[in-house]
């Protein structure tokens, strides 16, 4: 996209500004100083990065001559030849008193305070925000957005950078080495070195060539699956500001936020900690708002504890409060899951969900419920931000996922965190002390959770050689079948699953067994049939590790000592059994030929939640 560098000259002194439509600095500028101004623009227009850069190594300077020198040098120093900017020059507009009359400056306001609220706390693309303009029906907008941009940017509604920040300090302390340009995607973080260095390739931030800056132009691959965010165009930033009120009474009475929700004992009690930090939090709002990082909580809940039960309180605490809410989690059917269990707790609030395809893309409410990707699209919005599953793919060890979900939550919001298996690093934070925290260490029903026993086993690929099952592994198979169980079976690898279903179609042949996978495009149909028992065996990989609940069920994992399932992992799909109150003792298999540290870090951990909950009076 092009842009103009342009100085305006005044009485009081002289400041660089970058320009997409120069129509709007001169009526912008004309309203502000009537006739007693100047610009001075150069001529010819930049691409919107090169004009952002050059801006800010410019200082003021009186006459044009020094003015234009001190472009022709800023642009060299961004790396632009010398030949490129040998026939730049300035051309000069002299401001009159004759600016916008009083019924179209009245329409360009009222124009541009009904594009600022749409923005509110978004952070867009140039074509996203084009999409958003035409569903509010922005006509004006939609035809003339250089204009009303610029015009709210120079005013300070709104804010303007490039997508992609380049810093041209790297590869400078020794002259041999060719300049080295440092990458900064500003929507998803993504960096990367390029230019005189190696692994140039891997680099997630990279160049093409680009007609606005007349060569290469750095974009960003890690986040294109959301759009191009790139050097040249600029992304459209609105800040959200809090509509909380500012702090609850210290006498509050946090219980009434709890009663409604018809939690246990032992979700009462997380859900209560957790209310107590979001009010000591609000308390110190003014504080929190000057610190780099909004405060988090941890909810540490077992598999199956009812985590969506007990964020409810939270949510109506903040919503009551006038605040607003994301729910952020890594899977789309997570979200279309939990969407009606949402509207139903609370009918009288917007409930918009976002995903990819979502018809709600474009919509704002008190109560977001999103995909991690689509936290990319907000800024500063959300003065309670949830994270569902922080130990789950996509979310977990993605950077880019990561930094989203930390550009989201307002100055003086907070953040609570779910999750069964916490990552390494917050669990040392709870050992520490340094993260405020709940533990959920049992189930509503009240039962020990299912503590997983260790079954010697050949290796799978073994087994599908020799085209028969270890004898011990059917002998349990057969007794969680005789027992009317519904059978979890878990492998490492998708290319596994339709071998190991024929091997066990051979073994039981009057039993229904299914394999799926992530690949699998009739797997919600396999796990609804699952479901209802007429499938009775699964086969299945770590896809259906979360978020299926099954009555009555067993867990065998097959080949437990393979590298693919970590702890996390293993505890995961071990809590896919015992999740009801009619069969609180399923059982639970790790099947292998070896024992591993994942394997018993799982089973210690499972274990130490029983004790915890014993100890707390939580288990009968």
């Amino acid at each position: 996209m092009k842009a103009f560098v342009y100085a305006v000259m005044m009485a009081d002194g002289c400041s660089w500004h970058v320009s997409l439509d120069m129509r709007a600095d001169r009526d912008y500028w004309t309203d502000q100083a009537g006739g007693h101004f100047k610009l001075r623009v150069l001529e010819p227009a930049l691409s919107f990065g090169q004009a952002c850069e050059i801006k800010r190594k410019l200082k003021a300077s009186s006459s044009s001559s020094d003015m234009l020198e001190s472009l022709r040098t800023a642009a060299r120093e961004i790396g632009l030849s010398s030949e490129a900017v040998a026939d730049w020059k300035l051309w000069e507009w002299t401001g009159t008193a004759e600016g916008l009359s009083d019924e179209a400056r009245h329409f360009v306001n009222t124009t541009i305070d009904a594009m600022y609220l749409s923005l509110k706390g978004r952070y867009l693309l140039m074509e996203e925000f084009m999409g958003l303009m035409q569903y509010e029906g922005s006509q004006a907008v939609a035809e003339s957005s250089a204009y009303f941009l610029q015009l709210a940017w120079i005013q300070g509604r709104i804010q303007l950078e490039a997508g992609v920040e380049l810093d041209r300090s790297e590869g400078r302390r020794w002259s041999l080495l060719p300049q080295a340009l440092k990458g900064k995607c500003k929507r998803c973080g993504s960096q990367g070195m390029f230019g005189g260095q190696a692994g140039i390739e891997a680099s997630p931030v990279r160049w093409t060539h680009c007609a606005h800056c007349g060569g290469p132009c750095a974009y960003c691959e890690a986040c294109l699956t959301m759009g191009r965010s790139r050097y040249c165009t600029p992304i459209v930033r609105v800040n959200g500001s809090s509509d909380m009120n500012s702090g609850a009474p210290a006498d509050e009475d946090m219980e009434i936020y709890l009663q409604a929700w018809g939690l246990s004992d032992v979700q009462a009690e997380a859900s209560g900690s957790a209310l107590q930090f979001l009010k000591a939090n609000k308390s110190l709002s003014r504080e929190k708002a000057q610190s780099p990082s909004a405060p988090r909580f941890l909810i540490w809940a077992v598999t199956g504890a009812g985590k969506t039960e007990m964020i409810f309180p939270m949510v109506q605490y903040t919503l009551t409060k006038g605040g607003r809410v994301a729910i952020a989690t890594p899977r789309r059917d997570v979200v279309l899951e939990l969407k009606p269990r949402l509207e139903k707790a609370f009918p009288h609030t917007k409930v918009v969900t976002l995903y990819g395809g979502s018809e709600q893309r474009w919509e704002q409410g008190e109560l977001t419920l999103a995909t991690t990707h689509q936290l990319m699209r907000f800024r500063q919005a959300f003065d309670l931000v949830i994270v569902d599953e922080i130990d789950a793919y996509p979310y977990h060890n993605n950077p880019m996922l990561l930094y989203a979900a930390e550009q989201v939550c307002a100055p003086a919001g907070a953040y609570i965190l779910l999750s069964a298996t916490p990552p390494e690093e917050l669990q040392r934070a709870v050992k520490r002390n340094r993260l405020p925290h709940a533990r959920v260490a049992a189930r509503y029903h009240r039962h020990p959770l299912p503590e997983p026993s260790l079954l010697a086993c050949p290796p799978l690929r073994q087994m599908l050689v020799q085209n028969g099952l270890n004898g011990k592994l059917k002998g349990h198979l057969a007794s969680s079948l005789e027992r009317g169980a519904q059978v979890f079976v878990f492998v490492p690898k998708i290319a596994m699953v339709e071998p190991f279903v024929a091997l066990l179609r051979q073994s039981f042949p009057t039993v229904n067994v299914q394999g799926t996978s992530s690949k699998d495009a009739d797997r919600s149909q396999k796990v609804t049939d699952f479901r209802a028992t007429s499938i009775r065996m699964l086969v299945t990989t770590t896809i259906l590790e979360r978020g299926v609940t099954i009555p009555k069920s067993d867990v065998f994992i097959i080949d437990a000592d393979s590298p693919v399932f970590d702890s996390a992992a293993l505890v995961q799909m071990a809590g896919r059994a015992g999740r009801s109150a009619q069969d609180p003792r399923g059982r639970v298999y790790f099947a292998a030929k070896e024992k591993t540290r994942s394997q018993a870090h799982a089973r210690r951990q499972i274990a130490e939640m029983n004790v915890i909950a014993r100890k707390k009076g939580y288990i009968d």
